[in-house]
């Protein structure tokens, strides 16, 4: 397997956020190119019209009301449409990664630019051509990539044809469009992640409920074995990985009631998922879950058997944030836009969007990861989404991500000593882009500012924050010069 022997270090974008040209290269529609953007403190909408001509919106993750159809509107602004225009820009957004030092880069490939109308539809050559430009412009700077197949963007066109991922056909197109990736690219990616954050279908269950959930998740998963498979038949040093929202908590008291809730919190949010994509069969627990959410699940004894093949070659994950648990009524409510209730941690800092930091978190997170999977880790994603001003002289002085990136790389490199078998680190993101869950321009994570708002202003110019220059000197020194 080509899991690289020397630390990789590089930035995390995906298609749907940063590409545009969402209607451009024979590209079908994704969910997301009917979003608007939301705010600081909500998520963002789909828009779509009924069947009787009237307007509704509903939150991604979420499937069209009976007889609706996605529908774009004059008076709504779909801030993917454009996104960062990364599909024409790619070639400068790239070597401002390598000024950094990139020896990696995350990206997704969006399925809607290969299989635009599903299988039957046919392959979109000139999708396939665009990210064989994209991979080959990042091998002219030695920058080893490590590619996501998916991040929630499959074409709209499988919600209408299929209903989405209840059908148990959406496994065998997932499975052919891996299959074309890999064959394309696999003289120019060997490291590969199949679903990203894939357990994040259980926090936006949405109006499918959680019998529906449970349901794509189990789908998602057996595609994703099927995937692990036909990659070490295709080429044997072709690595394929899963990828898992990381969700840290703690017990809000020492009451052994608490301890034992944010156990179970962390099953059924994290390790639900993980255990089963790296160890390759459901946990024991599984059948607590399932009876909490009232759910039965068929599982065949082939899903089991193909689950047990194809498990994953290394375990990737996010790591944002922390959060509390308890059984308790006391205690204040926090909640960031796009994520859990949690109870406010008096011992941490919350970011402009509610996420509360927690670098010591990171660590804690790191070794729990190492010790309970005993495999080789990659943190696919680690940022801090915040308002960054630009200053008359063009410059953005961002020394509170600089602090965010600092103290959770410090806690990367303290795990790495102390013996966590992790092999890389890609910031999310390098470069400004769409929020994913409030569709915004104005939450910034990038080292490199672009010139571009919510309102639309803006001529999409690259500018080098100092953090930019941060990273790069924390890249060239092998994460040891960090101040």
């Amino acid at each position: 397997m080509a899991i690289s022997k020397k630390f990789l270090w590089g930035g995390s974008i995906s298609a749907a956020q940063c590409e545009g040209a969402w209607n451009e290269g024979g590209k079908s529609p994704v969910q997301v190119d009917y979003g608007d953007a939301g705010s600081t403190k909500d998520r963002r909408w789909i828009h779509y019209i009924n069947a009787d001509g009237t307007r509704g919106k509903m939150r991604q993750f979420d499937h069209l009301p009976k007889g609706a159809k996605y529908q774009l509107f004059d008076d709504i602004r779909y801030t993917n449409h454009l996104g960062i225009d990364f599909y024409h820009r790619y070639k400068e957004d790239i070597a401002l990664f390598a000024e950094m030092g990139f020896t990696t880069f995350n990206t997704t490939i969006s399925w809607a630019r290969i299989y635009p109308h599903g299988i039957e539809g046919g392959i979109n050559q000139e999708g396939v051509e665009f990210y064989r430009n994209v991979f080959l412009e990042c091998k002219k700077y030695h920058i080893d990539p490590i590619i996501t197949l998916y991040k929630y963007d499959e074409p709209v066109y499988f919600e209408e044809t299929y209903g989405g991922w209840t059908n148990r056909e959406m496994i065998h197109q997932f499975v052919e469009f891996a299959k074309t990736c890999f064959n394309e690219y696999k003289d120019l990616v060997n490291k590969w992640l199949t679903f990203n954050e894939i357990n994040i279908l259980l926090q936006f269950s949405g109006n499918q409920g959680k019998q529906a959930a449970f349901e794509m998740l189990h789908n998602q998963m057996v595609a994703a074995a099927l995937a692990v498979k036909a990659a070490h038949e295709i080429d044997q040093n072709l690595s394929v990985g899963c990828m898992i929202a990381g969700f840290c908590s703690y017990p809000y008291t020492c009451d052994p009631k608490d301890v034992l809730a944010n156990y179970k919190a962390f099953q059924n949010s994290f390790s639900y998922c993980a255990d089963t994509m790296v160890r390759g069969y459901y946990p024991s627990y599984a059948k607590r879950i399932w009876q909490e959410n009232n759910v039965e699940l068929e599982i065949s004894d082939e899903d089991q058997k193909i689950l047990f093949e194809g498990k994953s070659d290394f375990l990737a994950f996010s790591y944002y944030l922390s959060s509390v648990i308890t059984t308790h009524k006391d205690g204040e409510t926090i909640q960031g836009a796009g994520m859990p209730v949690s109870i406010k941690n008096p011992y941490l800092k919350a970011s402009q969007w509610g996420w509360q930091i927690d670098a010591t978190g990171y660590e804690y997170f790191l070794n729990i990861l190492n010790d309970r999977y005993q495999v080789p880790l990659f943190d696919v994603e680690n940022g801090l989404g915040a308002y960054d001003q630009l200053d008359e002289d063009g410059h953005i002085h961002d020394d509170y991500r600089i602090d965010y990136h600092r103290q959770h790389l410090k806690s990367l490199m303290k795990a790495r000593e102390e013996g966590v078998n992790i092999f890389g680190y890609t910031s999310w993101a390098p470069i400004d882009l769409v929020s994913f869950t409030t569709g915004q321009m104005d939450k910034r994570y990038g080292f490199i500012y672009v010139n571009y708002n919510d309102k639309g202003e803006g001529d999409l110019k690259r500018l080098r924050k100092d953090s930019f220059y941060w990273y790069a000197k924390a890249i060239k020194s092998g994460g040891r010069d960090l101040d």
